[in-house]
């Protein structure tokens, strides 16, 4: 996957930006996903554990993308059983007002997304940080970092959103974001 350039001149489409992220302080996640401005929403993910990384767009004015949602089901699977969930798609545009907000095109680096209960259960046996009815196993949350952008700012930039679950993990440098009521942890 090949890096994006910014030219280091502040440029039109990087003003809009700031405005949009500015914007996304006072408004909600709906209606910072579905601006109108907006055409399409596109992501993308690296996974640390499998190496495996796609870039998609994965809406487009017309709707969710079944292929799109397929490819990126498979990438958060559980990469300990091979076991894939549907990622929900209020997870995809959260992450997705995260990374415009941020003005980024850095792939989202997964640490864990879809946990089969098997894969939960014996996580919860050896961590007392993992829950026993995790949203990972109902494709409702992911643990993510993006290089370049601290976790701190990452965890702090997703609790303004308001859209979920946020929870900073400093010592294993990820970020966790679900799409289940909105509270955080850690920050």
């Amino acid at each position: 996957m090949a890096e994006v350039q910014h030219d280091p001149q502040f440029s039109r489409r990087q003003f809009v930006g700031f405005g949009i992220a500015t914007l996304a302080t006072l408004t909600p996640l709906s209606a910072l996903a579905s601006a109108p401005d907006v055409n399409e929403r596109a992501l993308a993910f690296q996974h640390l554990h499998t190496g495996e990384s796609v870039k998609t767009v994965y809406w487009t004015r017309s709707g969710y993308i079944p292929e799109a949602l397929k490819d990126i089901n498979f990438i958060l699977r559980d990469f300990r059983t091979d076991d894939i969930k549907a990622i929900d798609p209020g997870l995809l545009d959260f992450l997705f007002a995260m990374r415009r907000r941020l003005g980024t095109a850095r792939p989202f680096e997964v640490i864990s997304a879809y946990r089969s209960p098997r894969t939960n259960s014996a996580l919860a046996q050896n961590s007392r940080g993992v829950a026993q009815n995790s949203l990972h196993m109902r494709g409702q949350a992911v643990d993510v970092r993006i290089s370049g952008v601290g976790t701190r700012s990452l965890a702090r930039l997703a609790q303004q959103l308001q859209a979920g679950g946020v929870g900073y993990y400093p010592r294993s440098n990820f970020v966790h974001v679900d799409v289940g009521r909105v509270r955080s942890w850690g920050i």
